[in-house]
Protein backbone atom coordinates (compact mmCIF):
# COMPACT_ATOMS: atom_id res chain seq x y z
CA UNK A 1 0.00 0.00 0.00
CA UNK A 2 1.28 3.77 -0.79
CA UNK A 3 2.62 5.53 1.61
CA UNK A 4 -0.52 8.02 3.29
CA UNK A 5 0.33 11.87 2.42
CA UNK A 6 -2.61 12.87 4.22
CA UNK A 7 -4.58 10.22 6.56
CA UNK A 8 -8.33 11.27 8.74
CA UNK A 9 -8.92 8.31 11.70
CA UNK A 10 -12.36 8.66 13.53
CA UNK A 11 -12.74 12.60 12.90
CA UNK A 12 -15.64 13.93 14.27
CA UNK A 13 -17.34 17.40 14.48
CA UNK A 14 -19.96 18.34 15.79
CA UNK A 15 -21.70 22.20 16.59
CA UNK A 16 -23.59 21.44 19.68
CA UNK A 17 -26.20 18.94 18.79
CA UNK A 18 -25.14 19.13 15.31
CA UNK A 19 -23.20 16.53 13.93
CA UNK A 20 -21.03 17.95 10.69
CA UNK A 21 -18.57 15.46 10.76
CA UNK A 22 -19.07 11.49 11.97
CA UNK A 23 -16.10 8.84 11.94
CA UNK A 24 -14.51 10.00 8.59
CA UNK A 25 -11.74 7.54 7.84
CA UNK A 26 -9.72 9.19 4.76
CA UNK A 27 -6.62 7.93 3.27
CA UNK A 28 -4.60 10.28 0.09
CA UNK A 29 -1.38 8.35 -0.93
CA UNK A 30 1.14 10.46 -1.96
CA UNK A 31 1.02 11.64 -4.97
CA UNK A 32 -2.71 10.68 -5.46
CA UNK A 33 -5.42 12.53 -7.73
CA UNK A 34 -8.59 12.21 -5.65
CA UNK A 35 -12.40 13.78 -5.34
CA UNK A 36 -14.45 14.68 -2.78
CA UNK A 37 -18.33 14.75 -3.85
CA UNK A 38 -21.33 14.86 -2.21
CA UNK A 39 -24.69 17.27 -2.11
CA UNK A 40 -24.75 20.46 -0.80
CA UNK A 41 -24.26 20.34 3.03
CA UNK A 42 -22.60 17.19 2.71
CA UNK A 43 -19.70 18.68 4.95
CA UNK A 44 -16.96 18.55 2.08
CA UNK A 45 -15.70 22.19 3.09
CA UNK A 46 -16.22 21.58 6.62
CA UNK A 47 -13.16 17.92 6.33
CA UNK A 48 -11.39 20.58 4.42
CA UNK A 49 -11.28 22.83 7.58
CA UNK A 50 -11.16 20.23 10.03
CA UNK A 51 -7.90 19.16 7.76
CA UNK A 52 -6.34 22.34 7.26
CA UNK A 53 -7.18 23.41 11.17
CA UNK A 54 -9.20 26.37 10.69
CA UNK A 55 -11.88 24.29 12.66
CA UNK A 56 -10.39 21.82 15.42
CA UNK A 57 -12.19 18.28 15.90
CA UNK A 58 -14.70 17.22 18.41
CA UNK A 59 -12.74 13.63 17.94
CA UNK A 60 -10.72 11.65 16.05
CA UNK A 61 -6.90 12.09 14.43
CA UNK A 62 -5.37 14.22 11.23
CA UNK A 63 -2.17 12.49 10.10
CA UNK A 64 0.25 14.25 7.89
CA UNK A 65 2.84 12.11 6.29
CA UNK A 66 2.45 10.23 9.29
CA UNK A 67 2.70 12.62 12.14
CA UNK A 68 -0.34 14.08 14.02
CA UNK A 69 -1.18 17.14 13.41
CA UNK A 70 -4.51 16.97 15.29
CA UNK A 71 -3.78 19.63 17.75
CA UNK A 72 -1.70 21.80 15.39
CA UNK A 73 -2.68 25.15 14.15
CA UNK A 74 -2.99 25.87 10.51
CA UNK A 75 0.33 27.61 10.06
CA UNK A 76 1.82 25.16 11.38
CA UNK A 77 0.18 22.15 9.05
CA UNK A 78 1.10 24.75 6.24
CA UNK A 79 4.76 23.97 7.08
CA UNK A 80 4.07 20.49 7.64
CA UNK A 81 2.95 20.57 3.84
CA UNK A 82 -0.93 21.30 3.51
CA UNK A 83 -1.70 23.97 0.67
CA UNK A 84 -5.68 25.24 -0.27
CA UNK A 85 -7.39 26.66 -2.29
CA UNK A 86 -10.73 28.13 -1.29
CA UNK A 87 -14.30 28.18 -2.85
CA UNK A 88 -14.41 32.02 -3.20
CA UNK A 89 -10.87 33.19 -3.39
CA UNK A 90 -8.76 34.70 -0.78
CA UNK A 91 -6.39 37.43 -2.26
CA UNK A 92 -4.57 40.15 -1.98
CA UNK A 93 -6.22 42.46 -4.78
CA UNK A 94 -4.75 45.45 -4.65
CA UNK A 95 -1.23 43.78 -5.19
CA UNK A 96 0.36 42.42 -8.20
CA UNK A 97 -0.08 38.86 -9.66
CA UNK A 98 3.70 38.49 -9.43
CA UNK A 99 3.34 40.27 -5.13
CA UNK A 100 0.63 37.93 -4.44
CA UNK A 101 3.13 34.93 -5.52
CA UNK A 102 5.87 36.24 -3.84
CA UNK A 103 4.56 36.53 -0.65
CA UNK A 104 3.65 32.92 -0.61
CA UNK A 105 7.49 32.23 -2.08
CA UNK A 106 8.68 34.76 0.66
CA UNK A 107 6.95 33.16 3.33
CA UNK A 108 8.53 29.54 2.59
CA UNK A 109 11.90 30.97 2.41
CA UNK A 110 11.31 33.28 5.41
CA UNK A 111 11.90 36.90 3.84
CA UNK A 112 8.10 37.46 3.39
CA UNK A 113 8.23 40.18 6.02
CA UNK A 114 10.95 41.46 5.28
CA UNK A 115 9.91 43.72 2.42
CA UNK A 116 13.14 46.42 3.09
CA UNK A 117 15.70 44.19 2.04
CA UNK A 118 16.86 45.50 -1.43
CA UNK A 119 15.11 43.69 -4.57
CA UNK A 120 18.05 41.84 -5.75
CA UNK A 121 18.61 40.43 -2.09
CA UNK A 122 15.61 38.34 -2.87
CA UNK A 123 16.65 37.34 -6.50
CA UNK A 124 16.17 33.84 -6.22
CA UNK A 125 12.89 34.02 -4.23
CA UNK A 126 11.53 36.64 -7.47
CA UNK A 127 12.92 34.13 -10.01
CA UNK A 128 10.97 31.03 -8.35
CA UNK A 129 7.74 33.14 -8.36
CA UNK A 130 8.00 33.78 -12.05
CA UNK A 131 8.43 30.29 -12.91
CA UNK A 132 5.40 29.69 -11.21
CA UNK A 133 3.51 32.28 -13.01
CA UNK A 134 5.04 30.63 -16.58
CA UNK A 135 4.25 27.34 -15.75
CA UNK A 136 0.46 28.09 -15.30
CA UNK A 137 0.61 30.40 -18.06
CA UNK A 138 0.16 33.95 -16.22
CA UNK A 139 3.36 35.19 -16.69
CA UNK A 140 1.86 37.77 -19.02
CA UNK A 141 -0.36 38.94 -15.84
CA UNK A 142 2.53 38.96 -13.77
CA UNK A 143 2.25 43.00 -13.42
CA UNK A 144 -1.32 43.40 -13.03
CA UNK A 145 -3.20 43.86 -10.45
CA UNK A 146 -5.31 40.65 -9.50
CA UNK A 147 -8.57 42.53 -9.10
CA UNK A 148 -8.11 43.41 -13.12
CA UNK A 149 -8.03 39.72 -13.97
CA UNK A 150 -11.10 37.62 -15.16
CA UNK A 151 -12.12 35.17 -12.15
CA UNK A 152 -10.90 32.40 -14.28
CA UNK A 153 -7.19 33.89 -14.11
CA UNK A 154 -7.74 34.52 -10.36
CA UNK A 155 -8.39 30.96 -9.57
CA UNK A 156 -5.09 29.96 -11.61
CA UNK A 157 -2.89 33.04 -9.28
CA UNK A 158 -4.43 31.05 -6.34
CA UNK A 159 -3.13 27.83 -7.44
CA UNK A 160 0.18 29.33 -7.65
CA UNK A 161 0.07 30.72 -4.37
CA UNK A 162 -0.69 27.52 -2.81
CA UNK A 163 2.12 25.54 -5.36
CA UNK A 164 4.54 28.66 -4.20
CA UNK A 165 4.75 27.01 -0.61
CA UNK A 166 5.57 22.97 -1.90
CA UNK A 167 2.52 21.27 -0.36
CA UNK A 168 2.80 17.62 -0.26
CA UNK A 169 -0.80 17.65 -0.35
CA UNK A 170 -2.64 20.38 -2.23
CA UNK A 171 -6.93 20.56 -1.08
CA UNK A 172 -8.93 22.52 -4.17
CA UNK A 173 -11.74 23.60 -2.80
CA UNK A 174 -14.25 24.05 -6.01
CA UNK A 175 -11.27 25.21 -8.66
CA UNK A 176 -13.71 25.81 -11.38
CA UNK A 177 -16.49 27.40 -9.41
CA UNK A 178 -17.21 30.66 -10.75
CA UNK A 179 -14.85 30.30 -14.13
CA UNK A 180 -16.33 30.33 -17.63
CA UNK A 181 -16.24 27.20 -19.48
CA UNK A 182 -13.48 28.44 -21.97
CA UNK A 183 -11.02 28.77 -18.49
CA UNK A 184 -12.05 24.96 -17.33
CA UNK A 185 -9.95 23.20 -19.59
CA UNK A 186 -7.09 25.51 -18.68
CA UNK A 187 -7.81 24.50 -15.01
CA UNK A 188 -7.87 20.74 -15.86
CA UNK A 189 -4.55 21.02 -17.70
CA UNK A 190 -2.59 22.76 -14.51
CA UNK A 191 -4.66 20.36 -11.96
CA UNK A 192 -3.16 16.87 -14.56
CA UNK A 193 0.28 18.18 -15.04
CA UNK A 194 0.97 19.22 -11.37
CA UNK A 195 3.88 17.35 -10.30
CA UNK A 196 3.06 13.48 -9.62
CA UNK A 197 4.59 13.87 -5.78
CA UNK A 198 2.31 15.94 -4.97
CA UNK A 199 -1.07 14.18 -3.23
CA UNK A 200 -4.39 16.19 -4.98
CA UNK A 201 -7.73 16.32 -3.29
CA UNK A 202 -10.48 18.02 -4.94
CA UNK A 203 -13.92 19.08 -3.84
CA UNK A 204 -15.78 19.55 -6.83
CA UNK A 205 -19.51 19.94 -8.21
CA UNK A 206 -18.49 20.05 -12.31
CA UNK A 207 -18.55 16.12 -12.44
CA UNK A 208 -17.07 16.26 -15.65
CA UNK A 209 -13.81 17.95 -14.18
CA UNK A 210 -14.35 15.25 -11.46
CA UNK A 211 -13.91 11.85 -13.92
CA UNK A 212 -11.51 13.47 -15.62
CA UNK A 213 -9.31 13.69 -12.87
CA UNK A 214 -9.84 12.09 -10.12
CA UNK A 215 -8.74 8.33 -9.71
CA UNK A 216 -10.21 7.35 -6.45
CA UNK A 217 -13.44 9.10 -5.44
CA UNK A 218 -15.04 9.48 -1.91
CA UNK A 219 -18.30 10.48 -1.52
CA UNK A 220 -19.42 12.53 1.65
CA UNK A 221 -23.40 12.52 2.48
CA UNK A 222 -24.87 13.87 6.11
CA UNK A 223 -20.89 14.42 7.35
CA UNK A 224 -20.41 10.83 6.76
CA UNK A 225 -18.23 8.18 4.12
CA UNK A 226 -21.78 6.79 1.75
CA UNK A 227 -18.70 4.67 -0.51
CA UNK A 228 -14.71 5.42 -1.88
CA UNK A 229 -14.37 3.88 -5.32
CA UNK A 230 -13.17 4.68 -8.77
CA UNK A 231 -14.67 6.93 -11.12
CA UNK A 232 -16.41 3.86 -12.63
CA UNK A 233 -17.54 2.37 -9.27
CA UNK A 234 -19.34 5.75 -8.54
CA UNK A 235 -20.93 6.06 -11.67
CA UNK A 236 -22.36 3.04 -11.49
CA UNK A 237 -23.30 2.91 -7.76
CA UNK A 238 -27.32 2.91 -7.03
CA UNK A 239 -26.64 5.05 -3.64
CA UNK A 240 -24.83 7.71 -5.10
CA UNK A 241 -27.16 7.91 -8.04
CA UNK A 242 -29.67 8.37 -5.88
CA UNK A 243 -28.34 10.81 -3.95
CA UNK A 244 -25.72 12.71 -6.34
CA UNK A 245 -25.75 11.78 -9.37
CA UNK A 246 -29.00 10.99 -10.51
CA UNK A 247 -30.01 7.97 -12.66
CA UNK A 248 -27.97 9.49 -16.11
CA UNK A 249 -24.89 10.62 -15.28
CA UNK A 250 -22.08 9.53 -16.70
CA UNK A 251 -23.21 6.05 -17.53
Amino acid sequence: MAEAALETVALCKSFGALPVARNIDFRLPVGARHALIGPNGAGKTTFINLVTGRLMPSSGRILLGGADVTSLAPEGRVKRGIGRTFQINALFNRLTVLENVLLAVGERHGVAGDMLRPAGARRAVIAEAYALLERLALADDAGRLVRELPYGRQRLVEIAIALGLEPRVLLLDEPAAGVAAAETGLILDIIENLPSDIAVLIIEHDMDLVFRVAQRITVLVQGAVLVEGSPAEIAADERVQEVYLGKDSHG
